[in-house]
């Protein structure tokens, strides 16, 4: 059911990475009138959403690292969320340094990396078979 879950949402991704971008910046941004989002950002959110719907569709190793990297990913977000402010601002916006981040962002990173980090131990023991 995940796999079937991972596939709709990358195809959803790669659709839709504008709008993607529109739902990132109402959660984590205070400010997205103010800065600009990098031209690029788009199609490498498309390119992503491309990934995560053929490790999907095909399984084995490559979702299997999908997988690990995803738990990988998700145990830093977990352990350190003020990370992921110091990694995304560069990544997604031409100015960084004048994104105002969202108050409650390292609360809802945090939560997001533990759900990766659950969904990538709950498919390790699938694959494991215990």
């Amino acid at each position: 059911m995940l796999r079937q879950f991972l596939c709709v949402l990358g195809v959803l991704t790669t659709l839709a990475p504008d709008r993607i971008v529109d739902v990132f910046e109402t959660v984590a941004v205070e400010n997205p009138e103010e800065i600009t989002v990098h031209s690029w950002f788009g199609p490498l959110i498309r390119a992503e959403g491309v990934v995560i719907t053929l490790a999907a569709l095909r399984g084995g190793r490559l979702y299997a690292w999908l997988m690990n990297v995803t738990g990988i990913f998700g145990a830093g977000l977990l352990f350190i969320p003020r990370l992921y402010e110091h990694i995304a601002g560069p990544l997604v916006y031409e100015d960084s340094d004048s994104v105002e981040w969202n108050e409650h962002l390292s609360d809802g990173v945090r939560v997001i990396g533990a759900v990766y980090v659950l969904l990538a131990l709950l498919d390790r023991r699938r694959r494991n078979g215990t």
